[in-house]
């Protein structure tokens, strides 16, 4: 599944009212890309301290965090910003391939969904909601062949769900 950040950072960057906004944000960026984790994401941090509704500034907080592994301060940064900006797509698209990540499939699938009720037209969440479906179908194919139907189109069905749930981009 893909976390999509830059596309969305430059989609919000386009619409802020203010250069300096798009600015601090690029510099945050930057300075997270050039290995300066620490001072990134105190930069982020101050930012958002100063302008909580600065959605660029707190989804890039949110990549960032995700990219660390800081998984569950991730999923925090998501669901908040899913509270206050529940029209952006992007978080429950970020928030689900967390929850992917965790083996909560179910819960991806109803975060794809709602992105994608947002915004129909949003390609990466169609495309991770057909990772999920892929990887729904496998457990399923799993459980019918755990019940001792070992039927050859059963078994071929399984294969070809695993092999789709493990390609990765």
């Amino acid at each position: 599944m893909r976390l999509p950040w830059r596309h969305f950072i430059l989609a919000l960057l386009t619409c802020a009212p203010a250069v300096a906004l798009a600015q601090d944000t690029r510099d945050v960026e930057r300075l997270f890309r050039g290995g300066d984790t620490a001072q990134a994401l105190q930069r982020a941090d101050k930012a958002i301290a100063e302008r909580p509704r600065d959605a660029a500034m707190r989804f890039l907080r949110g990549v960032m965090l995700s990219e660390l592994q800081r998984t569950a301060d991730a999923m925090d940064a998501f669901n908040r910003m899913i509270e206050d900006f529940p029209d952006l797509p992007e978080p429950y698209n970020n928030l689900a391939v967390l929850h992917a990540g965790q083996g909560q499939i179910d819960r991806a699938r109803e975060l794809l969904e709602n992105a994608l009720r947002h915004d129909p037209s949003y390609f990466t969440a169609h495309e991770n909601l057909g990772d999920v479906f892929v990887r729904l179908a496998q457990r399923a194919y799993e459980r019918a062949t755990g019940s001792g139907r070992a039927e050859p189109l059963l078994q071929r069905k399984l294969r070809l769900a695993r092999e789709l749930a493990s390609a990765r981009p």
